[in-house]
């Protein structure tokens, strides 16, 4: 019993700070480009217009605050921590929410906004399931997951797996923008059509 409430304990606190490195980054991003953000929350045409400007306005402080709630959550206990998780798995679950309805209306050339500027990112499926993942460890915070004091190599461990899920994500990100990109085709085998 020990050993799963460790094993628990781990994959929900690396899930936790690797989440809120993302969101944080994700928040930061969106501030040095606030001003294209109320187009791409535009382009999902899911709000009212009214809406757009608000929420463009507060979504990357959002993202910032829940990102760094996110981050000390392996270093704090309390409800506020499985308030953080249900917070951080909603959002990314509203973000994959709003790109399957994107794609089910066959919108998916629309930039997701989740990229940097430079490396624009069409929506896909892959960026759904990329979301679900994501917010699978902090609904193990949510429910209480990240209870267990973690010390000494365990608590190494979970900053190495926490930093090595933000760094996979912005890995994924990239080879996903890349797939759709105009450079794919000259770096990747010609498919066969059948």
């Amino acid at each position: 019993m020990a050993l799963a409430a460790l094993a628990i304990g781990l994959v929900s606190g690396a899930g936790a700070l690797g989440n809120g490195l993302v969101l944080a980054g994700a928040g930061l991003g969106k501030l040095r480009h606030r001003a294209l953000l109320s187009g791409v929350v535009g382009n999902y045409r899911l709000l009212p217009d009214a809406l757009v400007g608000p929420v463009a306005l507060t979504l990357p402080w959002v993202e910032l605050g829940l990102g760094a709630a996110l981050v000390a959550v392996p270093f704090t206990g309390g409800v506020w921590t499985q308030v953080a998780g249900a917070a951080g798995a909603g959002l990314l679950l509203v973000f994959a929410l709003a790109m399957g309805i994107n794609l089910a209306r066959g919108r998916g050339a629309i930039d997701c906004g989740c990229g940097r500027s430079e490396l624009r990112q069409p929506l896909s499926r892959a960026l759904v399931a990329r979301n679900l993942v994501l917010a699978a460890p902090l609904l193990l915070v949510a429910a209480g997951g990240a209870r267990v004091p973690l010390q000494g190599f365990d608590l190494v461990s979970l900053v190495v797996g926490g930093v090595a899920i933000a760094l996979s994500y912005h890995l994924f990100n990239a080879l996903v923008a890349l797939r759709a990109s105009p450079l794919a085709a000259t770096l990747l085998p010609a498919r066969r059509q059948g």
